[in-house]
């Protein structure tokens, strides 16, 4: 826990994890007027369900933690949008784009959909999917819905999301389900690691511009993890004697990581007049979960607390497959996703952190304040 959190906070997180109520801990109102979520099986929370694909998770073991059980979520509890919507003090978690319409819309929606990328072919190894293109695109249906809710009125549409908190995490499947699959993408061999950086990085400007002129103007962007460390590249890296990870992927994606920090600056020093944007790193966070797993608890921090094979990464979790028993000792729950704890102290470190390395240049709780 860092120094700087109070008491009532550790109090909250202590019966989140125990799973006891959490509204004591949100009574206040939300610190915004919604929250929009965009990604991929990292925060998806059950787009994925009604549709063809490989990338769902809305069967047990998965939820095992969660109040209501397997709703779609890749991961035994909450994701890291779930936590974070909490810490943002909404009393309730901010629901699949698929099964909310009308004034709820008001409150957020949740866009993100498993195996999706920032490219749309992205994913498509796995089936159908909505990519970031897609979700901006079910982005634009509900301002054309909210704006009946305003009477028509743009600029009140306008200044009412001004005020809400944009989440966007994308790439991670555009290598992982991309670039470095060449037996189904040929990418890798059309792009050097710095040209398909580039390629990416163009695409999301142009989505998350498109965002802003749909009227985000707080958002949230975060860099890839390090995706050479998770149970499915261990499972499948032999190592060469200096690294247990895939160092080829790790440095692709660092490559990603700096461009995106670069966007952010461009559209914070007047590339989107009156836009704030945030960038989190997701690999140095990630990396420092690993590097000190023992202050944070973790034992376990290269195999997967359910899946199968090497690193329990080589198969996923399997419908009714048995867990293991202490997941709070687990960095990752399956061959790809954290566990519900790992997500706990990923959004604490994003929502408050006052080291520029978790959050840059604000963390979400100044953003919000904005």
């Amino acid at each position: 826990m860092e120094k700087h959190i109070n008491n009532d906070f550790i109090f909250c997180v202590f019966l989140s994890l125990m799973w006891l109520s959490t509204k004591a801990c949100s009574q206040q109102q939300p610190q915004v007027p919604c929250f929009f979520i965009f990604g991929d099986s990292l925060v998806d929370n059950g787009n994925n369900n009604g549709i063809l694909t490989l990338a769902r998770a809305n069967y047990m073991p998965y939820g095992i933690d969660f109040p209501q059980g397997a709703t779609g979520r890749f991961t035994n509890g909450r994701t890291y949008v779930d936590i974070l919507a909490q810490l943002l003090g909404f009393q309730n978690y901010i629901p699949p784009f698929s099964r909310v319409r009308g004034r709820e819309l008001l409150r957020g929606a949740n866009y993100a959909s498993g195996a999706s990328g920032i490219r749309d072919e992205t994913g498509n190894n796995l089936g159908d999917h909505t990519p970031m293109t897609g979700q901006v695109e079910k982005f634009a249906r509900t301002v054309e819905e909210l704006r009946g809710f305003f009477r028509g009125d743009n600029m009140a549409l306008g200044a009412y999301l001004s005020k809400c908190i944009f989440y966007s995490g994308m790439g991670s499947n555009d290598y992982l389900n991309n670039y470095f699959m060449p037996d189904f993408y040929s990418t890798g061999s059309v792009y050097s690691p710095e040209a398909f950086a580039t390629a990416l990085l163009q695409d999301y400007s142009k989505q998350l511009t498109e965002l802003y002129k749909l009227g985000a103007r707080k958002v949230v962007v975060t860099a890839v993890g390090q995706i050479g460390c998770i149970p499915y590249e261990l499972a499948r890296y032999d190592g060469n004697g200096t690294s247990r990870c895939n160092e080829e992927i790790n440095n692709a994606i660092v490559l990603f990581n700096t461009g995106l920090r670069r966007l952010v600056d461009r559209f914070n020093k007047g590339g989107l007049p009156g836009a704030k944007f945030v960038y989190l790193d997701s690999y140095q966070s990630t990396k420092d979960l690993v590097v000190n797993a023992k202050r944070y608890g973790f034992e376990v921090v290269d195999k997967g607390c359910c899946g199968v094979g090497k690193n329990n990464g080589q198969i996923t979790c399997l419908p009714l497959q048995q867990p293991c028993n202490d997941r709070n000792k687990y960095l990752f729950w399956d061959a790809f996703h954290p566990t519900e704890v790992a997500n706990i102290l990923l959004a604490k470190k994003s929502y408050s952190s006052k080291s520029k390395s978790d959050a840059y240049p604000i963390n979400i709780q100044q953003l919000a304040m904005l």
